[in-house]
């Protein structure tokens, strides 16, 4: 069942999203959160390590998935997502930083090291909430478009437009790299409760699809449908094509 809730803005997003989250590390303190990177959760996050600075919130129990990686990055790059997770959240916060996995976008074997990662997941006993955004093409992580459902951890070729979307981060686009590893639809779909979250114009063709569209694996997030436990958040501006 998808509940949805309206958010004003960005800021009004971010800090609905972050009270879910907060409510989840409140209940279980040692949760383990399914975490997303992007433009989109920097808010969440800045909120996240408010509470905490100020006492609120204490992650010093809590364990941390992120959905993906990208291939070839190691963990010092500016781009990798071990580094945006890090500046943005995990020093912010008191968090054991030996509780926060990423997949390694340096390992050697890619099949071993989608292997390795699918065994931390399950090593956890399972996700309890999920974060996610959403690609302006439905993908979540980076399980894109495709004629089937992956369901485990795997190595993926990006699309064009991923790569497009990405490359404002990089100094070219021949500078984003081509592959990344992600978690599969399986992986995302075993979390306990799933929080989905999309802010701005762009995405509100997405979201209208992923609220009136049909299930299928050309837009990968249509099957949160399924999912017992899924709330989307967003703002006046992605919804603004929804009826």
């Amino acid at each position: 069942m998808l509940k949805i809730i309206r958010a004003r803005d960005y800021k009004d997003m971010s800090r609905k999203a972050a009270n879910i989250i907060s409510a989840q590390i409140i209940l279980k303190n040692d949760s383990v959160l399914g975490l997303a990177t992007g433009s989109t959760p920097i808010g969440i996050y800045n909120t996240l390590a408010h509470w905490c600075d100020k006492g609120d919130l204490d992650f010093s129990q809590v364990k941390t998935v992120n959905l993906d990686e990208y291939v070839g990055l190691p963990a010092y790059h500016d781009q990798s997502y071990y580094y945006f997770m890090r500046e943005n959240l995990f020093k912010k916060v008191n968090i054991d930083i030996n509780n926060t996995h990423l997949p390694d976008g340096t390992a050697e074997n890619a099949e071993e090291e989608c292997e390795r990662y699918h065994n931390v997941i399950e090593s956890m006993g399972g996700i309890d909430l999920q974060l996610l955004g959403i690609g302006n093409n439905g993908h979540i992580g980076f399980n894109e478009p495709s004629d089937i459902f992956e369901t485990k951890v795997h190595k993926v070729e990006l699309t064009e437009s991923t790569i497009q979307a990405n490359s404002r981060l990089f100094d070219s686009i021949d500078d984003v790299p081509r592959y990344a590893y992600t978690m599969g639809i399986g992986e995302i779909m075993s979390a306990k409760q799933i929080l989905i979250v999309a802010s701005g114009k762009a995405k509100a063709p997405i979201v209208k699809e992923l609220i009136e569209g049909p299930v299928t694996p050309k837009v990968p997030a249509s099957i949160l449908k399924f999912h017992g436990n899924v709330t989307l958040i967003a703002d006046e501006d992605a919804m603004s094509l929804v009826k």
